[in-house]
């Protein structure tokens, strides 16, 4: 009897962000009865939805990859799909060298397939376009098991590549260091070619040029939901709780003991039993509930670092900016000591945002990354008036806003160092001895919404080939 066919069967996943909800959705699916644990008062994690001037917006992740299928497969799955949505416009610009300039088109994560467009863009000096030239006459560098993705760009083009590009685009997904993040746990294409390629501009072009074929029909890159990505998270628990599931919020998990016919989920004034458990929580709560059980694997998951950022979205009258430039907004290179990271013009990104307040303009920036979170400390309305000046300096934004709110995600974003993908091996093998236990979320295999979907459907993919053993061999 497969466990398909015995909802008897307990389940609890603990963590209610997308990673959690996703592990729950298809843990229902296996037929096997579900408790969903959220220690804070709301479901989603980094996904948020909120207003600002009556209009919806994104106070978290705004967007998800198109490419990989995961999160856009759930979103139809829980009724989303007609709500799914492209950007209006995806051309962004880089405030570099004191002007806003273009994004050079032909590039990987800021690492340039075409010297032409990192030329004509102004995006950085003539040293340092001649600079990233010289990587055609370079013999391969060797890059071993793994390396810094800053220090073999670097090695390879030179520091000003990576200081204006490489930095904030990458740093738009990890808010991180570049010189300490895993070049193949975070850009896994761009460490194949730098395994491959005598040339880096050569190994960059040529994967282009064959994914060129393949991009009209592959769709948009990007997408999002009318209404929010933080509305996905909402949508999730709808179909778990409608498929039988159980979810409680303001339930934080005090520990996890073993059992005999099990694992009890030890909370404030009761206890669970459970045949499988899900960690879909952050690297330090996980390790928490692990010390007992996988002492290796939880000293390793405290070791994981996070970022902290703040997001702060300003509402104006859209009169008032109409001499905003075209596209969907820009990313500041940190090297040039600005406050904010990048500003996305999400009226102008988003078509149901405009649709929801014609009357308004809606944009948004970020604030601090991996070593670089003095300012998170000031007040919000601080954080404001940083925004509106550099984005004065920026774009000319003379206007002030109508409404202001400001979003602060202490420890956001793991970092993914050299040696990432080690140590997520290690994790997962010392927690693959514990009968019916198993870790997700956006510590371990990418931190965007469909890497963290992925994710949750891997451990409860697991749970549920353990628990079809173990009733196969009760029978």
């Amino acid at each position: 009897m497969s466990a398909a066919h015995t909802p008897s069967r307990h389940v609890v996943v603990i963590g209610g962000g997308i990673s959690g909800l996703a592990a729950a959705h298809r843990l229902l699916a296996g037929g096997v009865r579900v408790t969903l644990l959220e220690a804070s008062g709301r479901l989603g994690g980094k996904l948020l939805a909120g207003r600002i001037a009556d209009v919806p917006v994104d106070l978290g992740a705004e967007s998800m990859l198109a490419r990989r299928p995961e999160a856009v497969e759930l979103a139809r799955a829980v009724g989303l799909g007609d709500r799914l949505q492209p950007p209006a416009t995806a051309t962004a610009g880089i405030w570099s060298r004191g002007g806003l300039r273009p994004m050079p088109k032909g590039h990987m994560m800021g690492v340039p397939g075409d010297l032409a467009p990192l030329a004509a863009s102004g995006v950085l000096s003539d040293e340092g376009v001649a600079r990233v030239a010289r990587d055609a006459e370079l013999p391969r560098t060797e890059v071993g098991d793994d390396v810094a993705i800053g220090e073999y760009v670097a090695g390879r083009m030179g520091r000003e590549v990576v200081d204006r590009l490489v930095e904030p685009l990458l740093g738009g997904v990890y808010a991180g260091d570049p010189y300490r993040i895993s070049l193949r746990a975070a850009v896994p294409q761009l460490f194949e070619i730098a395994r491959t390629h005598r040339s880096l501009i050569e190994g960059v072009r040529e994967f282009q040029e064959r994914a060129a074929g393949r991009q009209t029909a592959a769709g948009p890159v990007f997408m999002g939901v009318d209404g929010g990505i933080g509305t996905l998270p909402g949508a999730v628990a709808d179909a778990v709780r409608a498929a039988g599931g159980e979810i409680l919020t303001n339930a934080p998990v005090a520990g996890l003991e073993r059992g005999p016919e099990g694992w009890r989920v030890v909370l404030d004034g009761r206890t669970l039993t459970a045949d499988a458990v899900v960690l879909a929580t952050p690297a330090s709560p996980t390790a928490r509930l692990l010390a007992p059980h996988a002492r290796a694997a939880a000293d390793d998951l405290a070791s994981v670092e996070y970022a902290s950022m703040a997001l702060v979205t300003l509402a104006f009258r859209r009169r008032d900016v109409a001499g905003l430039p075209a596209g969907s907004g820009f990313l500041v290179p940190p090297v040039d000591g600005r406050k904010i990271k990048a500003s996305t013009f999400a009226s102008q990104k988003w078509g149901w945002i405009a649709d929801a307040g014609p009357d308004v303009f809606v944009l948004r920036t970020s604030i601090g990354r991996f070593g670089d979170e003095e300012d998170l400390g000031r007040e919000d309305a601080e954080l404001v008036a940083l925004s509106l000046a550099d984005l004065g300096e920026a774009v000319g934004l003379a206007a002030s806003p109508v409404e202001s709110v400001v979003t602060r995600w202490d420890g956001g974003l793991p970092q993914y160092p050299v040696g990432h993908l080690a140590r997520v091996a290690r994790v997962r093998e010392h927690v693959a001895r514990l009968p019916g236990l198993r870790v997700c979320g956006a510590a371990y295999d990418g931190v965007g919404i469909p890497a963290c979907v992925s994710s949750g459907r891997r451990a409860a993919d697991e749970v549920l080939e353990t628990l079809t053993r173990d009733t196969a061999g009760d029978e």
